[in-house]
């Protein structure tokens, strides 16, 4: 279908590839992968021709019919509905039908037979291309990909970058080609609209090449994986998480490889020296001087998978209740975002607020992060709570003419420049990196500039907008280590099932104009409510029976309800000592690092002691918690 051959392509002085090879076969599914800057995107352009390559050759058939999704298309201007734009995909079924109104009108005023055979030719032709389905088709696909009948009929022009994305995404998709390549497909799709798209691509029955940083939407489409890095292209024969294990694997083989090799190169080299001077060796020594030479080197083993070594601390707790919104109601023009709702952000809340676009999550974002102040209700900030808002439209806010470390001095003069250093590493910008100037950045960069700058904010809340659009798949990795390692409260906005499913402890969703809880991790709240929606027509029939059911008419009786009123209390009052028990463990923990304690051996037994009695209490308490929790729940059922 498409061979790549000893491809080589230089930016300047450095080669992006080189004498790299691939062979893309009919029905492949490959997931393109690999750090920014190692050449995804652009190995996009050089097949289909935007770039030329430096030597080698990209080889296809001439009649090959490709799809290709990038970026550039947010350029694309059009003041014609959303629907003609994806039917434009149609290209001779549109022209058939301009020639056919043509003839019609022709018609009107000429009988002749040329006319009348030159009409039935375009219809037999039209109606062979399934010209008559086009429009329901290109509303199907726009359907789902989030677009209502009322938006499809809105000009191109009306809607957002994100958005007519997805209208580009759609006429690709119309066109159906042969082959598929897509550059950050999901980029500007919320969940719903992702889980359509992989049902599609799952069916797409051409090839397809996907670059993403989503790896569970990789694991669901792909069938192998081929990794950019060092100039070459590695294929692997299974999807993304085939790759992780089978890359390991063969790492761990290449370090044996490399530690045998290093071994028996030391043993030469001692050799050599013992025997360098002595006349009578003299052509021993130089025929192993040239075997070393000639020697294939094995590369020792690159880690590509870097960890958070940095703690990220805030200098003040806060209180237990973080942001507590009362009767919140927000509305634009014509539509009714929420609706006289409640929500309550507690300390230590790792929430992840998901659904469909247009639901209103970034609106609810801005209002608990107090960049919103036109709605009724009140949101109120706890004690002590500091925080820090994270946004895409903060990459702005950098200052261009900066260097990367500058930068984070200006913004948070409290810390040391070594500690500014480690944490610029932990976001992969290490030795001369840091003296970057902003300006010279890609988008993924300055993402990783704003997340560290967010991070070293005094801040014990954290409020992320999808913090990780443009980061590659080590910068999410390095990003979900340090919320992991985050002792304060935050709330974040993302479509990355993986990060999503590696950080929250709680679920937020928008339903009915109001905030939904969930309390669990997404991989929780997605089996949950995949079993909630299964048979959704079974709900009006619940609703009539409902009224008659024996559960429904069931009232508690007095006893159990003072038992509950009981059991309430008692969960309250564990709180209460939860809470307290939990600073007391935190105070002895913060003891024994002191040099006072930890270098007295009498102190630190004292104290060693302290903390394990009040340690045990303490998971005794939470076990305790979560038996009253379970008896209160049966009660209530």
């Amino acid at each position: 279908m498409i061979s790549i051959n000893n491809l080589t392509f230089e930016i300047g002085s450095r080669a992006l590839y080189d004498e790299a090879n691939w062979h893309i076969k009919p029905g492949d599914k490959a997931g393109l992968i690999g750090a920014n800057g190692a050449g995804k995107s652009t190995l996009l352009k050089l097949i289909v021709g935007d770039y030329a390559p430096t030597s080698g050759t990209i080889s296809m058939a001439k009649d090959l019919k490709i799809g290709y999704l990038n970026q550039d298309l947010l350029s694309y201007h059009s003041e014609k509905s959303i629907l003609h734009v994806a039917m434009e995909a149609f290209e001779r079924q549109n022209q058939l039908h301009t020639e056919i109104e043509t003839l019609l009108q022709k018609l009107e005023t000429d009988y002749s037979e040329e006319i009348l055979n030159k009409l039935s030719d375009k219809q037999m032709e039209f109606e062979a291309l399934d010209g008559y389905s086009i429009e329901f088709r290109a509303h199907e696909i726009l359907a789902g990909l989030g677009f209502s009948d009322d938006e499809q009929k809105r000009p191109l022009a009306t809607f957002s970058g994100g958005w007519r994305m997805r209208v580009m995404l759609a006429r690709i998709l119309l066109q159906t080609p042969d082959i598929l390549l897509l550059d950050e497909p999901t980029n500007h799709l919320d969940l719903p609209s992702i889980k359509w798209l992989e049902t599609y691509l799952h069916a797409f029955e051409g090839a397809i090449v996907i670059v993403s940083h989503d790896r569970y939407f990789l694991d669901k489409i792909i069938n192998k994986t081929v990794e950019s890095r060092k100039g070459k292209l590695n294929v692997y024969a299974g999807n993304y998480t085939f790759y992780l294990e089978e890359k390991s694997m063969r790492e761990e083989i290449q370090g044996n490889q490399f530690k045998n090799q290093q071994a028996k190169i030391k043993q030469e080299e001692k050799l050599i020296e013992r025997f360098r001077a002595k006349a009578s060796k003299a052509k021993m020594v130089q025929s192993r001087i040239k075997a070393l030479d000639r020697m294939d080197k094995v590369d020792a083993v690159d880690d590509d998978n870097p960890e958070v070594n940095f703690s990220f601390k805030f200098s003040k707790p806060s209180g237990r209740h973080v942001v507590t919104l009362e009767n919140i109601s927000k509305s634009y023009p014509n539509l009714e975002i929420l609706k006289n709702t409640s929500g309550l952000i507690e300390k230590g809340d790792k929430i992840a607020l998901i659904g469909a676009n247009g639901k209103g999550k970034s609106t609810l974002l801005r209002i608990v992060a107090d960049a919103d102040k036109e709605f009724s209700g009140t949101s109120i900030k706890g004690h002590n709570v500091s925080q820090t808002f994270f946004a895409q439209h903060q990459l702005e806010a950098l200052h261009l003419e900066n260097s990367i470390l500058q930068e984070l001095v200006a913004f948070a003069p409290k810390h040391t420049e070594t500690e500014l250093r480690s944490i610029l590493g932990c976001f992969l910008f290490t030795g001369d990196d840091v003296f970057k100037k902003i300006k010279v950045l890609s988008g993924g960069e300055k993402s990783r500039v704003a997340l560290a700058k967010a991070l070293t904010a005094d801040a014990n809340f954290l409020v992320l907008d999808e913090p990780t659009n443009h980061l590659d798949m080590a910068s999410v990795n390095i990003l979900i280590q340090a919320l992991q390692q985050y002792e304060g409260t935050f709330i974040v906005v993302s479509h990355d099932r993986y990060f999503l499913d590696n950080i929250a402890n709680k679920i937020w969703y928008i339903e009915e104009k109001e905030i939904k809880e969930y309390p669990g991790t997404y991989q929780e709240f997605e089996e949950w409510n995949s079993k909630r929606v299964i048979k959704p027509e079974k709900k009006v029939e619940k609703k009539v029976v409902k009224e008659e059911a024996p559960k429904e008419k069931k009232q508690p009786t007095d006893d159990t309800f003072r038992i509950l009123q009981q059991k309430n209390k008692e969960l309250s009052a564990l709180e209460q000592k939860i809470n307290t028990t939990e600073q007391q463990v935190k105070s002895l923990e913060f003891e024994l690092a002191q040099e006072a304690v930890y270098s007295d051996a009498v102190k630190l037994q004292e104290t060693t002691r302290q903390y394990n009695s009040i340690k045990a209490t303490f998971d005794q308490l939470q076990t305790d918690w979560e038996l009253l929790a379970e008896e209160i729940m049966g009660l209530e059922n």
